[in-house]
């Protein structure tokens, strides 16, 4: 059997996360796959409105970024966050700081902030199982799930101090600050 054969044969029944970015890089169908306690979930098929928010808020990220002038950097979707050797996402978009990554890097270990925009078949899981994942990584500071339909932000921050205290945000309008790195969004760049 020929590696491309192989490429696109089922994946084997627990793969860790090492395995499965292996496995998934450079799948023929083009399809893309998030890892989920060992066993890969392929993603679904985007609408406009998910795409055009997933747009919007890579874009405020990365104007906020600018603007403030901090050493952190805005990606958007397609890259893999690893939560443990079995279970690895790729959010919507993050901005994690430092030096920029390698270019041919396709895993954000230390993420500062994650985003999801919200779809229907996806809802449960990104304020679930997600919302425990992200903020389970001392890195994550900010998790920030997109209601596209409701237009609002729900903005989980962890408190600084070390400690687990997670507070939550609905915004509805106006300006949020995203402390640290210390970047301003308004709901008005995501919702128009």
């Amino acid at each position: 059997m020929t590696a491309l054969a192989r490429k696109t044969d089922a994946p084997p029944a627990k793969m860790t996360v090492e395995a499965f970015l292996a496995w998934a890089e450079g799948l023929p169908d083009g399809r893309r796959y998030e890892l989920v306690r060992g066993e890969p979930v392929a993603m679904s098929p985007e609408r406009a409105r998910h795409a055009q928010i997933k747009y919007r808020i890579a874009r405020a990220l990365e104007d906020a970024i600018a603007k403030a002038g901090v050493g952190c950097h805005m990606l958007p979707d397609g890259m893999t966050v690893p939560i443990d050797d079995e279970t690895a996402y790729e959010p919507d978009a993050l901005v994690y700081c430092g030096e920029p990554l390698p270019g041919d890097a396709v895993v954000v270990p230390e993420p500062l902030i994650v985003v999801e925009v919200l779809s229907p078949g996806t809802a449960h899981i990104d304020s679930g199982a997600k919302f425990h994942h992200y903020l389970s990584l001392e890195s994550v500071r900010h998790y920030l799930v997109i209601d596209a339909d409701a237009k609002t932000i729900m903005h989980h921050r962890r408190d600084g101090g070390g400690g687990d205290t997670i507070t939550t945000a609905i915004i509805r309008d106006g300006t949020f600050t995203l402390e640290p790195p210390g970047i301003t969004i308004a709901h008005e760049a995501l919702f128009g």
